[in-house]
């Protein structure tokens, strides 16, 4: 399997919704299309919608309304067996009765493979999750990792043009876990697979993905590749759930070429990128990246005093958490390079960064 080989398959959600009890939507309108190839996360809490897409997908439940097609062909009436699609679970799912080389023999036999071609194929798979020699052990005799390597292997073995991915590292711990991100990206890379990730783990989605569509309330908030996601939130929940964020609330006084001034509740008038703002008059919450904020900066299109009131040393950078306009958990990361001036909690110090790091996004509580 190549990348040259496999081109993956196209995906589309068609006005998708889906009810458990004929009342409440779990998802709500959803249109999405997944190129083929494309690595696509579906990130999101508990409850936001995102692996219920993914069982519709599967087969393992049904739309209440809308269609889904896979390349181009509508499946809401095919069963799961028929899709031709390859899951793989948190779970791992593996037949503890048989051998790593039997459980991914298993659905090349369903599919009527003669031995040959089978063997052919079970060791070509082991050998891209890097378990070549292991198909006589049985799942007991493997770690964590490995199982679920062998749960990854056997979703590709009978080379799927699509792959489902439910949670798949959420039971490993995290060196390993972060491995197996690694893992699977370059696995992905290798063979142009088409991809469907889901996860709550931001990290993950970030690692892994060409593009991430982050889930809430059984709406998409917004649908970017990782770098787009995190500089450039649409809206302030897209901003909280992804990485690290300060808030800063206030009140938008003007509005021009792109720029909203923003009167702070608890400070003074600063200057903002407007992005979810449309009016003199709004109310906004001003989102902000830790590691876009300098102490003391040199130069700084906006600066605003705060008080240092806890400091945190994490090898590569310093923690600061300051007070800031009315916000007591205001969080700057210092880059540690070894010959910074000291900095002293309870002191008073001037806060800065560049315009368009700072995001004029809809309101939320502080």
């Amino acid at each position: 399997m190549s990348a040259t080989a496999k081109t993956g398959a196209a995906v589309k959600f068609d006005a998708v919704q889906k009810s458990y009890d004929g009342e409440s939507l779990v998802v709500k309108d959803l249109n999405l299309d997944i190129q083929p190839g494309e690595f696509l996360t579906m990130l999101g809490p508990s409850g936001s919608g995102k692996t219920t897409c993914l069982m519709m997908l599967a087969g393992f439940e049904p739309p209440t309304h809308g269609e889904i097609y896979l390349d181009e062909r509508p499946i809401g009436q095919l069963p799961p067996h028929k899709r031709g699609i390859g899951m793989v679970f948190q779970n791992y799912a593996l037949f503890p009765h048989m051998t790593v080389g039997e459980n991914l023999a298993y659905p090349l036999k369903v599919r009527g493979m003669g031995k040959a071609e089978i063997k052919e194929k079970v060791d070509r798979a082991l050998a891209m999750v890097e378990l070549s020699g292991f198909g006589g052990r049985r799942p007991a005799q493997l770690s964590g990792g490995q199982q679920q390597r062998v749960a990854v292997a056997r979703a590709l073995v009978f080379e799927p043009n699509l792959v489902l991915m439910d949670e798949p590292l959420g039971a490993l711990d995290k060196q390993l876990r972060e491995q197996m991100q690694y893992e699977i990206k370059h696995i992905h890379e290798n063979i142009g697979v088409t991809v469907v990730y889901v996860t709550h783990d931001q990290t993950e989605a970030l690692t892994m993905s060409d593009r991430v569509a982050v889930f809430n309330d059984g709406k998409i908030q917004q649908l970017s590749p990782p770098a787009q996601l995190y500089e450039h939130p649409q809206n302030s929940f897209v901003a909280q759930f992804i990485g690290e964020n300060n808030k800063l609330s206030g009140t938008v006084k003007e509005l021009a070429g792109g720029i909203a001034t923003v009167t702070l509740d608890t400070g003074p008038d600063i200057a903002a990128t407007a992005v979810a703002v449309d009016r003199a008059g709004d109310r906004t919450t001003i989102s902000l990246r830790p590691e876009r904020i300098e102490i003391d900066p040199p130069n700084a299109d906006v600066t605003i005093g705060g008080r240092i009131e806890e400091l945190i040393y994490l090898g590569d950078t310093i923690r600061a958490r300051l007070s800031v306009a009315g916000n007591d958990q205001f969080i700057v990361k210092v880059p540690n390079h070894g010959d910074e001036r000291a900095l002293s909690e309870g002191t008073d110090v001037t806060v800065g960064w560049r315009t368009s790091d700072a995001h004029a996004l809809d309101p939320v509580a502080v």
